[in-house]
């Protein structure tokens, strides 16, 4: 029997500030580095590189509370036919349904999860398998407001608090690592997988095939990858290679 970890899926950043597909360092909105004025265009490189899902992330929601971006949102989803998932801003129902109904596959939910979990319970249970909880982490501590802001729940009490409702998966980022290019953080990714049952995508520092390999090795659903794509230093075949994902 093949004992070998499976494909782990490699999912492409796509953050969106002002209309343009950006990268903050740290989550820092006052260090940021503009990558394409035509986010959709991004998108379809992306696709055209082999990528089979994309991350999408309004960055001006997370921060400002409100759906911001939509219009960019709507033109990647329209550009492509591969899974898109999206994070920022997604705080109420309308807001869900209205963002299911543009074609996107999964929304992140992750302040408004914290701040108000029957709501989360509830909406779980009327998008079952459509939404997934969106866990930024400081120092093991949950960041919440576009990571502006601090909380006193640690990221797994927060996971575990979740874990039998019908979430199609965690985002686990860790804000120290994101967009630093110095590598995931392993031990709390694993620490987080091993925590709860829901699968885990890991998020922030991914720099080198072996980040991915390692990744997969810890058994996580999935990836994300930011900087390190956008700057040449891990080419999307290379991460893909390293994941399992290629025919």
């Amino acid at each position: 029997m093949d004992s070998s970890p499976v494909p782990l899926q490699v999912w492409p950043a796509i953050d969106l500030r002002g209309g343009k597909c950006v990268r903050l360092r740290q989550g820092d909105y006052a260090r940021e580095t503009v990558f394409s004025d035509d986010p959709a265009a991004m998108a379809l490189q992306w696709v055209e590189s082999g990528a089979r899902c994309l991350h999408l992330v309004d960055l001006d929601g997370a921060r400002d509370g409100q759906l911001t971006n939509l219009e960019a949102i709507r033109r990647i989803v329209n550009a492509v036919t591969v899974p898109c998932q999206l994070g920022g801003g997604v705080r109420d129902e309308e807001t869900i349904r209205r963002l299911l109904d543009l074609g996107l596959t999964r929304l992140i939910v992750g302040t408004k999860a914290l701040r108000e979990p029957e709501w989360f319970r509830e909406m779980c249970h009327k998008f079952p398998q459509s939404l997934a909880l969106g866990i930024d982490a400081k120092g093991g501590m949950v960041a919440t407001d576009g990571w502006l802001k601090v909380s006193e729940i640690s990221a797994t009490k927060l996971a575990r608090h979740f874990d039998d409702e019908p979430l199609s998966a965690i985002i686990y980022t860790d804000i120290s690592r994101d967009g630093m290019m110095e590598g995931p953080n392993f031990a709390a990714v694993k620490e987080m997988r091993d925590m709860v049952t829901v699968p885990v995508i890991a998020s922030g520092g991914v720099t080198s095939a072996n980040d991915v390999a390692r990744l997969r090795d810890i058994g996580v659903a999935g990836c994300i990858i930011g900087r390190s794509l956008y700057e040449g230093t891990l080419p999307l075949a290379d991460a893909l290679r390293a994941a399992g994902s290629t025919e």
